[in-house]
Parts: C-alpha cells; sequence; structure tokens
C-alpha cells in the first residue's frame, strides 16, 4: 500500500491539507502524520525564509529554515554519536531560544523524547526530573543552570553527558562528563560525512504512536508526572489550533512563555512549523513588553498574569497623564465598553455607539495600541489559568481581541477556545473539532479526542487515575456546556469550599473579580468547612508602591508597604465592591495580605504563575487562623 492510499480522506483550508474526519485516524497535516516528517518538508519547501529571530547584543538577527533543519541535524546526530537510542529521553534546562528549538526538533527526529525543564527549578527539582524520565542527555543553557547539575551530579546515574549552549564564563571549564554545543554539532558533522543518510532515514523511522515528547505537570497536587505526548496527539493539536487559532506565513509572534509549558510549545513551536509562520524569541521574560513593542506581533499569547500585568500598566500611565489625558481616556474606554455590551447582548450596534468609538479610537485608542506594540495584533489568546471576563471587556473596549482558551498537559493542549468568528466573553469556548465533552454527575469536564495523552512515564496507576473507565480524560475542573456547544468553567474539583453551612462555593470566579483590580495581582479565597469566607491577598507590587507614593504614605519595602494602614484600606474597598456583586453567603468578611513577593522559584507559583492553592493555605496558615480567631 503506498502512502497515499494510507492517508484517509483530507480536507484543505488555509492552503492546507488535513483529515475531513477529525473523529478517528490516523492524522495527517500536509501529508505528514509525525512532526519530524513535518518539519522536514517545510525546512525544504520553505528553505531561505525567516523561521524565527533572536536579538543578539540588542539587534535582531534572522535565522531560516535551512538554518533550523541544519543546526536541528546536527544537534541529533550528534546526540546518535554519543548513544542516543530511539525511544530515550533528553532534557532540556533553558530560557525559550533558538537552541531549545533545535534540540526539541533534532532530539525528536532521530528518534529520542524531548522533555523541558523550567530554568526556575532548584537542583533538587532537576535531579527529579532528570531520574524519573530516565534522560540519557541533559542541556543546559549556561552556568547558573551548569551549576545545579554539578551540585547532584552524583545522584543521577543514569546521565551520560551534558551539553552547555552557552560558553559565557565558562571559557576554562573542563569536565569529561560536560561539552558545549559547538562540540556536540562537531561530532554532528562528522557523523554526518559518515552517515549522509541517516537523519532523514530516522524521520522516516518516526510512527505516530510513539511518544514524541515529555511535557511535566506542574505539580499543584505532588510530585510532577510525565505526560508522555505522542507524535499522534502532536498532529491532532496542530490541527485543532489551525482550525481554531490559525496563523499566516506573514504572521510575526512572540515566543517568552516557557517552552516547557504545553501552551507556548504548541502555539510558537509546533503550530508555526505547520502554518509556516515566524517566531520572535523575546531576550528574557522580564523584557517582554518591550521586544513586543519592537515585533509588533499579529498575534499573542500570554498566560492571565501578563494581560492582568498589561492592563495595570496603562492604568499608571493613565492616572500619570494630563487631566485632559485621563479625561480623554476614560471617555474613550467607556465608548468602548458600550460597544462591547451592545455586541454581546447581539443585533447590530447602533450607529451612534459605532460613530463614538470610531471617533475616540482614531484620536485615543489606536495610539494606545501602538505604544503597547499591538497595532497589528489580530488576536491575543488566554489560557493556562482562569482570567476575568471584565478584563477580556476592557481589552476589547480598547480594541485588543483576546480569545480564553482551555486546555490541560494531558490534552496535548487546547480543548476548547474562543474564535474571532465564535467569541463568548466568560466561556473558554467551543471544543475543538474531534473532540467531545461530556460533564459528570459531580460537575465534573471530562474530555475525549485525538490529543488524549498516552499516559504519564513510568506510572500505570496514575495514569489509570486520570482516565475514567470508559477511556474519558478528568480534567478535574468543573463546569458546564451550554446547548449552544460553549463550555463555561467555574473552578477545580478539589477547589470547591463547602461551607459550615453547607453552601458550595467555586472560588474562582470571586478570586477573579478581585484580580481585575489594578491593586491585586491574585486573591485565593478560603473558607472550607467554616462559617464565613476570608481572603489571602497578594498586591500588585508597582501599583500599589505609586498609590502610596501619591500619597505620601511612609514605606521601605514590600512588607513594610503591604502593612501600612493606607494600603490596607484601599484593599478593603476593592474587597468591599467585589462583595456587591455576590450574595451574602459568597461574601468575604475578612482578608490578610501576604507581605512577601511571589516568583516562579517560590513553591507557591508554578512557572506560569498559577498558583499552588495548598502551598499557599499550608504555608500562610497562621494568617487564616488569624482571620477565623484562631491565632
Amino acid at each position: 500500500m503506498t502512502v497515499a492510499e494510507k492517508i484517509p480522506p483530507q480536507q484543505t483550508v488555509l492552503g492546507h491539507s488535513f483529515n475531513a474526519d477529525l473523529s478517528q485516524g490516523p492524522y495527517y497535516f500536509d501529508g505528514c502524520d509525525t512532526l519530524a516528517k513535518l518539519f522536514r518538508q517545510r525546512c525544504q519547501e520553505l528553505g531561505g525564509k525567516i523561521a524565527h529571530r533572536e536579538k543578539d547584543y540588542g539587534i535582531w538577527l534572522s535565522y531560516s529554515w535551512a538554518d533550523f533543519h541544519e543546526h536541528a541535524r546536527l544537534l541529533g546526530l550528534g546526540l546518535v554519536s554519543l548513544g542516543l537510542k530511539r525511544g530515550e529521553v533528553v532534557s532540556i534546562l533553558s530560557e525559550d531560544n533558538k537552541e531549545w528549538i533545535y534540540a526539541d526538533l533534532g532530539v525528536q527526529c532521530v528518534g529520542g523524547v524531548s522533555s523541558g525543564i523550567y530554568t526556575t527549578d532548584s537542583a533538587a527539582q532537576l535531579k527529579y526530573l532528570v531520574n524519573d524520565s530516565d534522560s540519557r542527555f541533559l542541556f543546559v543553557e549556561n552556568d547558573e543552570q551548569l551549576d545545579k547539575f554539578l551540585s547532584v551530579r552524583h545522584e543521577m546515574p543514569g546521565l551520560s553527558r551534558v551539553i552547555v549552549f552557552d560558553r559565557d564564563g565558562l571559557h576554562d571549564f573542563c569536565d569529561e562528563q560536560v561539552i558545549f554545543l559547538d562540540d556536540l554539532y562537531a561530532l554532528g558533522r562528522a557523523f554526518l560525512k559518515e552517515n549522509p543518510n541517516r537523519f532523514d532515514e530516522e524521520i522516516a523511522k518516526s510512527k505516530p504512536e510513539e511518544t514524541a515528547i515529555l511535557v511535566y505537570t506542574s505539580g499543584t497536587t505532588g510530585p510532577p508526572k510525565g505526560a508522555m505526548i505522542s507524535h499522534k496527539n502532536v498532529m491532532a493539536s496542530v490541527i485543532g489550533a489551525a482550525l481554531t487559532l490559525p496563523v499566516g506565513p506573514d504572521d510575526e509572534q512572540v515566543c517568552f512563555l516557557p517552552l516547557c509549558h504545553i501552551l507556548e510549545r504548541l502555539l510558537t513551536v509546533f503550530l508555526p512549523i505547520g502554518m509556516k509562520s515566524t517566531v520572535n524569541f523575546a531576550e528574557s521574560p522580564e523584557t517582554v513588553f518591550d521586544n513586543v513593542r519592537e515585533v509588533s506581533p499579529h498575534v499573542f499569547t500570554a498566560v492571565p498574569r501578563v494581560w492582568e500585568k498589561i492592563y495595570s500598566r496603562v492604568t499608571i500611565m493613565a492616572s500619570e497623564a494630563t487631566p485632559f489625558g485621563r479625561w480623554a481616556f476614560g471617555r474613550a474606554v467607556k465608548a468602548g465598553l458600550k460597544r462591547v455590551a451592545a455586541m454581546e447582548a447581539g443585533g447590530p450596534v447602533p450607529f451612534g455607539t459605532r460613530l463614538s468609538y470610531a471617533f475616540w479610537d482614531f484620536t485615543v485608542l489606536r495610539n494606545l495600541r501602538r505604544m503597547l506594540g499591538f497595532d497589528r495584533l489580530r488576536r491575543g489568546t488566554s489560557g493556562a489559568a482562569p482570567i476575568s471576563p471584565d478584563l477580556l471587556r476592557w481589552f476589547k473596549a480598547i480594541g485588543v481581541i483576546v480569545l480564553e482558551g482551555y486546555g490541560m498537559t494531558e490534552s496535548s493542549g487546547v480543548i476548547s477556545v474562543n474564535r474571532l468568528d465564535n467569541d463568548r466573553t466568560g466561556t473558554v469556548g467551543p471544543i475543538v473539532p474531534g473532540g467531545e465533552v461530556r460533564v459528570a454527575d459531580d460537575g465534573e469536564i471530562q474530555y475525549r479526542g485525538p490529543n488524549v495523552f498516552k499516559g504519564y512515564w513510568n506510572k500505570p496507576d496514575k495514569t489509570a487515575e486520570a482516565l475514567t473507565e470508559d477511556g474519558w480524560l478528568r480534567t478535574g475542573d468543573v463546569g458546564r456546556l451550554d446547548e449552544d456547544g460553549f463550555l463555561t468553567i467555574t473552578g477545580r474539583v478539589k477547589d470547591i469550599i463547602i461551607t459550615a453551612g453547607g453552601k458550595n462555593i467555586t472560588p474562582a470566579e470571586i478570586e477573579n473579580r478581585l484580580k481585575f483590580s489594578p491593586y491585586i495581582s491574585d486573591a485565593v479565597v478560603i473558607g472550607d468547612k467554616r462559617k464565613y469566607l476570608t481572603c489571602l491577598i497578594m498586591i500588585d507590587q508597582e501599583n500599589v508602591e505609586k498609590y502610596a507614593q501619591d500619597r505620601k504614605v511612609p514605606f521601605n519595602n514590600f512588607k513594610s508597604l503591604c502593612a501600612a494602614q493606607e494600603v490596607r484600606d484601599l484593599i478593603q474597598s476593592v474587597v468591599e465592591e467585589t462583595n456587591r456583586d455576590f450574595a451574602r453567603v459568597e461574601q468575604i468578611k475578612d482578608f490578610r495580605l501576604i507581605d512577601v513577593l511571589l516568583t516562579a522559584e517560590d513553591e507557591e507559583l508554578t512557572a506560569t504563575m498559577k498558583l499552588k492553592r495548598s502551598f499557599v493555605e499550608t504555608k500562610h496558615k497562621k494568617l487564616i487562623d488569624d482571620m477565623y480567631g484562631q491565632g
């Protein structure tokens, strides 16, 4: 049977072909059934066209698809020459950069399994992830990450070699287990000379059912587990993203979220390979806003914390404007919100509303979008955690469309997502083509589709817990599916608060409402088995500092800022305003400010800035007890 005879009936969308019936495989995208094959095809097809850009000493440098292929090939063959076998795991410990994706695709193309490690992980976490995944090789970005390996090297007996991307600070370093990326490329060139067809042969061997990548869960409920995502899962996810979040060959994207996370991996590595778009690597998470202004992307994907930060920055800028500037900005946002309300109500937007918005968009809002780097933005996307519907409406009001989606590591990315032509704020959109959702008796959302993972690496018992007896993925989220097919997430099963009075409360809606305030960066509602609700609140440092400075409130560090009575009064006013939107039993009776700045290095937060509720409640137990008179 020829390849053409094996390919199921295809449909063509935006110039790309894939399965007409997405309910069953095998899954093909432009005639390829694995990402490795699609990658080779794209590199051969596009050659000298720009695949990605990266800054070097302040200058954006461009790298072609031919460059992408050559670096991935040399890296992959270099690993083969060092003994990498098909099915073995290679870990990558680095910030986002071109070398990360070279390693990712190089490993996949020679039959290995790539696994990302967050740079915020400690040496102990590195040891756990390397040992748990049975990694044979480890890539590290620089001397800082290499130090982590060196401190625990004797506790990782299965590790063969460590390859360092950046030689800076390590020019005199010598270690028999450690080589540099240039050395690996040299090994790859030598191997290629002796085996000129080996790379293509390994790509040809790739099968849909083979594991392509390991993605470790965030570990909010225990040690991280390695989700095995197959080539079939990846191709199904690429097809789903192409249909719901399409990008074109002329589109620019910015990559800054950790590539260890499935959301960033899918939308800024896998999907651009399929859709031929260009990816720009941010210099660092701290410079992302500057980089966005420089690139002016057509599509932009971020987690809620980033969208909240953009809103906060605009709020600060508006407060610092002239009286006329503040008045004009307020009128412009008001006109935008009126237009959004009319659009959500259905039917045509009144002529007066359209005219008013057009005026304020021309005079104020388009300049704001240009200043943010969103003047070319066709759509933004938010995922990985819930986002406030009010925040999404505010972005729409200023002319920035942010589409909320939903997914998880175990679904290889997207389960549902709003679309430009089918968007309903407050929901996470319709289910991706080929997928199905059902709501269990206890309200849990369960999912079935071709992108559901193979299982957890070496953990069959945990895999069994993740799936129902009839094969549906347990998401752990509570929600509902309306008659139009839009999915709404109301909270996590394990986060449901049952008060002492027996009232069931999902805290996410209350928390999201609080976080819409520019003065609050995060909140954790407490109240399980208690008489009333309380809340732990993390203030937005930048905005609250400015608030305090404008009112000459004395403080000398973050702890003293949180202790200021004026700051407590400010947050109290936000809590009272939020309470007005909720029933009495859902209102917050007391709160405490967490006076420590949280980062991804802290155990309370994941690398994508998602709260680990159980850690927060345990670490700040004294604050909680104090709110309930138990201190």
